[in-house]
């Protein structure tokens, strides 16, 4: 049986591997372990995006964190982010936020924060689990009393909000900006504070049904971003996810601008305001071998991680260091927040645009994106991390490294929260790595299969 907990949270498909049963063992389990040592009666705060599935699990997850004795807060569709950032504020003993960030609607998921606003680490969840898989054994459920409450406050997203604009108080007058929300939990907070900074806003993707979330639109789906932006003769575009925790931007012209390059250009700027610590900025091995580049020409220290934002927190904290991220645009800026804020990225970037009084498109010119192929093979969920455990999987992988060897990289990997295999090819012929990415994803899905 695989672990449990992927690289943010526990997931899969709401009501079949993520129940109602599982949401509230999830809600006991993690209430107690991480309140356990608290001697007050403890409290949690819990938010959701935009899924059809997240009232349901959100009553079973509510019922199980009350059944061990801690109050509930529930604070309705709300980006992750937000979340962190209120239970550090408020000072409440844990966060959790249901939602499956940029996958499908029918996926949901749970994930954790700790009472400083921080994802959990790998022997916490371990912890968690471990309790639900010996189902609650020698754990006495309070009675009376001691039961916990559940209270409602849905005004909580105005608090963020407010947050956002004195973070980073950018006069955005000057900007016409088009914001793409993916229908998630960043359709009233990204467009209310953007439009509270003096933005000339249009805004997309921002009746969510339940049912739409990604759904062509956000982050994981540019086209429309990019063609918009064109049309309405936009200085930006800023894509969201479901959940709000990552940003991709559009320049004037209609290219879309990765995570690395943002990364890029707000690092570099803060390294000339001086307030890059240690000049470094934390990324991860799939992070654009242009990025790498970039930093070796323009000073800055680029410290790798494996692939998972929680790892590349884990080693800012560690280290000191202020900004780290994901290509995929989780970036975490240490010094405003704990974790991956699409919204505080965007805002970040449009600030770099302002000062500097540069467009997007020559802002980007800092790094050269080198050609990449990105394919994912589909392969079932308990058998991929094992992919390298079939011979003629391991032979193709073994023959593509060395064809790639000196002129670009081979990077296979299991994904953290979906049932696939992620194929990246770096090199110099774009058309070659699409076709190599594409048959080795393909081989791997067959015989997985």
């Amino acid at each position: 049986m695989g672990r449990m907990f992927g690289t943010d949270g526990v997931r899969g498909v709401a009501g079949t591997e993520l129940t109602i049963d599982l949401a509230m063992k999830l809600g006991q389990a993690g209430a107690y372990v991480l309140t356990k040592e608290k001697a007050h009666q403890p409290t949690i705060i819990v938010g959701c995006d935009t899924r059809i599935s997240g009232g349901m699990l959100a009553n079973a997850l509510l019922a199980g964190i009350c059944s061990v004795g801690a109050n509930a807060v529930y604070m309705g569709v709300i980006p992750t982010p937000a979340i962190a950032y209120l239970t550090k504020k408020h000072k409440v003993d844990a966060g959790v936020v249901i939602s499956a960030s940029h996958n499908p609607m029918e996926f949901n998921g749970i994930k954790f924060f700790n009472g400083e606003g921080y994802k959990l680490s790998d022997q916490l969840e371990d912890e968690i689990e471990a309790l639900i898989r010996s189902d609650m054994k020698d754990i006495k459920m309070p009675i009376g009393s001691g039961i916990g409450t559940v209270n409602y406050r849905m005004d909580a997203r105005e608090e963020y909000v407010f947050f956002m604009k004195k973070t980073v108080p950018v006069d955005l007058s000057g900007l016409k900006i088009v914001v793409d929300c993916a229908e998630g939990a960043a359709y009233y907070t990204a467009v209310e504070t953007l439009k509270g900074l003096g933005a000339n806003l249009v805004a997309i993707h921002t009746n969510p049904d339940g049912t739409n979330i990604n759904a062509n639109c956000g982050s994981t789906h540019m086209d429309e971003l990019r063609a918009r932006v064109v049309y309405e003769k936009a200085d930006v575009g800023l894509a969201f996810d479901g959940d709000a925790d990552r940003m991709l931007a559009v320049d004037e012209l209609g290219n879309e601008v990765d995570g690395d390059q943002v990364m890029a250009i707000v690092g570099n700027y803060m390294k000339e305001k001086g307030t890059l610590k240690k000049n470094t900025i934390v990324a991860t091995v799939m992070s654009n071998l242009g990025f790498f580049l970039m930093g070796e020409n323009n000073g800055i220290h680029i410290e790798k991680t494996r692939v998972g934002d929680r790892y590349v927190l884990e080693n800012m904290l560690e280290n000191g260091y202020n900004i780290g991220g994901e290509q995929s645009g989780h970036i975490i800026f240490l010094d405003e927040n704990t974790t991956g804020d699409g919204l505080l990225s965007g805002l970040h970037l449009l600030e770099v645009m302002v000062k500097t009084k540069k467009k997007l498109s020559e802002l980007t010119g800092i790094m050269e994106v080198l050609p990449q192929a990105l394919v994912n093979a589909k392969v079932p969920n308990h058998k991929k991390e094992n992919y390298m455990e079939y011979p003629e999987i391991a032979h193709a992988i073994g023959e593509l490294e060395e064809k790639f060897a000196g002129e670009g990289r081979v990077l296979i990997r299991p994904s953290g929260t979906e049932p696939m295999v992620r194929v990246m090819i770096e090199g110099k012929d774009q058309q070659m790595i699409e076709e190599e990415a594409r048959r080795l994803a393909e081989l791997i899905t067959r015989i997985m299969l």
